[in-house]
């Protein structure tokens, strides 16, 4: 690809070492074939009836119950997460299959209604070869958001998983396969960066749908920005506010807290980044709950027995990055309520950290991405508003106590695309859409919006005969 490019592609366990996939990355003669397959391919998936496509689709929901257990288990072996969260994935890219056929049908199915013999009729058609840039925090889940409802409408998908996680896109390529799809109608590349690179301009391309950091989501807006003719879709992580206010319980607080800010060690993009209390009494009982709450957050390997809560982060490439961001702010400032370290040196194994940045001077407004939550205390609840919305992101967001008027106003002054009460940031509900503002995103929700990006609407006009005449403005 490039001389920059790696020779080979390398995926290990991030606790064990072991070797789990290695490979060159694609080459471009083997990107022009791929598209060049896919696009001999999209004329006659685009033309296989929708009832055909389902069906497919939900033979590839069985094919992932089946291979539960070792889909799972791949997952947390690349990814480092823990067992119990990766079969949760396993079991929601199941799950996407039935809501995402809800969905094809609710936004991008056919429409007719008729007046005075013409018929107004919307139909939606594939935008023809997408490409589909995966993340490695769910290397499975995110992905299969888009593959599934493109595949639905009646798209092919060229899927470059992340670099870090190829055997577990593979491996998801291969149960489609075992369910009918033919090989064209999904195919898989590995490689890094460069790979994404070639992808995303490539005339043969419709379009891109990336999940994934805020620097590759601008370069690929920037590479396409002369390209209007191609669909991009982008979500783009955040910076998530998590505001904390009376009447709350401190300890029900803390546990939602943990839930959000250090749920698949911190992996998420809706992860919460930054806790906003209260000054006085009420703020330190909040955070006294919470640090006896972290203080019990059990950090071990993914098949470790109890299970652990949180467990590897991706890489140790990864986890320097975490330690290196707190050292920063601590120099800057912040005080460390609770470090985090590393458990076993040659392991991405980290505690949960907690730094009060209250009084840090120059605060990054960037995505840490792991365990690493940052506090800041108020004064009260307007002083909450400023600093929750005082970043350029603006994925998830949420409240912790307060009165219906109190979220009321919260709800109406966020700038966030999933905004939770009560609830952690990390929840969202399957049956509506999940995306951002700010650079968190282009205004193309994914989940179960992700329907509108992957067809376009055809409305017409129709009658049965040409009975059309002009009354006026013509001569006798």
């Amino acid at each position: 690809m490039s001389d920059s490019e790696p020779a080979e592609i390398v995926s290990t366990d991030p606790i064990t070492g072991e070797l789990l996939w290695r490979g060159a990355p694609a080459r471009r003669d083997e990107i022009d074939a791929a598209v060049a397959a896919a696009r001999h391919e999209s004329r006659s998936w685009r033309r296989v009836p929708l009832d055909d496509r389902i069906a497919i689709v939900r033979g590839f929901a069985e094919q992932v119950a089946a291979r539960r257990e070792a889909f799972a288990r791949l997952i947390a072996r690349e990814t480092g997460k823990p067992y119990w969260e990766a079969l949760t994935e396993a079991d929601s890219v199941r799950a996407k299959v039935e809501i995402s056929i809800t969905a094809q049908a609710e936004r991008a199915g056919r429409r007719e209604s008729e007046t005075a013999g013409v018929r107004a009729v919307l139909r939606h058609r594939p935008h023809g070869v997408l490409t589909v840039l995966g993340p490695y925090n769910f290397p499975a889940h995110l992905p299969n958001g888009h593959i599934v409802p493109a595949l639905l409408a009646g798209n092919v998908v060229i899927f470059k998983p992340s670099e870090k996680a190829p055997a577990t896109g593979l491996f998801m390529a291969s149960l489609w396969h075992a369910a009918g799809l033919p090989p064209h109608a999904l195919s898989v590349l590995n490689g890094d960066g460069e790979t994404g690179k070639a992808l995303v301009g490539h005339d043969g391309v419709d379009g891109v749908l990336f999940t994934g950091g805020v620097t590759a989501g601008q370069a690929i807006h920037h590479a396409l920005a002369d390209q209007p003719h191609k669909i991009v879709a982008l979500e783009l992580g955040g910076n998530a506010p998590l505001v904390v206010t009376e009447p709350a319980d401190p300890e029900a607080a803390a546990h939602l807290i943990v839930q959000s800010a250090y749920i698949s060690a911190g992996q998420r993009c809706s992860c919460a980044r930054r806790l906003i209390v209260p000054e006085g009494a009420f703020g330190d009982s909040v955070i006294a709950a919470l640090l006896a709450v972290v203080d019990r957050i059990r950090v071990d390997e993914p098949f470790a027995d109890p299970p652990p809560f949180m467990s590897a982060l991706v890489d140790n490439a990864a986890a320097d990055a975490i330690l290196a961001g707190q050292d920063r702010m601590i120099a800057a400032g912040a005080v460390a309520l609770r470090r985090s370290e590393r458990i076993a040196a040659s392991k991405p194994l980290l505690t949960p950290g907690l730094l009060d940045v209250t009084n840090q001077s120059d605060r990054e407004d960037r995505e840490y991405f792991g365990p690493l939550l940052q506090l800041v205390r108020v004064a009260d609840f307007d002083a909450a508003l400023a600093e929750a919305n005082a970043t350029r992101f603006g994925l998830s967001a949420g409240l912790i106590g307060g009165g219906e008027e109190d979220y009321a106003r919260f709800q109406d002054e966020i700038r966030a695309g999933v905004v939770n009460w009560n609830r952690p940031t990390t929840g969202a509900a399957s049956s509506a859409p999940f995306g951002g503002v700010g650079v968190s995103g282009n205004h193309r929700p994914s989940a179960y919006y992700a329907a509108d990006y992957c067809a376009y609407p055809v409305a017409s006009l129709e009658a049965d005969a040409a009975r059309f005449r002009i009354e006026t403005g013509l001569t006798a």
